[in-house]
């Protein structure tokens, strides 16, 4: 993958996120704040558990980003 690829991805993801926060915590915290009261960020962080992260500092979705560009993350 070139250069200019690479960061046309980039730019794609910052667009469009694809990962867990983005397809289903948020839109289900948003839903529920339309029915009652609460919270954004209290309602996102019940939603969501804190992400775990590996040895070298990366998460699942920082591997599975690596892994899709064709790239081993540094470590």
């Amino acid at each position: 993958m070139s250069q200019a690829e690479f960061q046309q991805w980039i730019e794609f993801y910052r667009s469009w996120p694809f990962d867990d926060l983005h397809r289903y915590h948020r839109p289900a915290a948003l839903i529920a704040g339309s029915l009652g009261g609460g919270d954004l960020m209290a309602r996102l962080e019940w939603l969501q558990p804190p992400p775990a992260y590996d040895e070298n500092g990366h998460t699942s979705a920082d591997r599975d980003l690596y892994a899709a560009a064709g790239l081993k993350p540094r470590g």
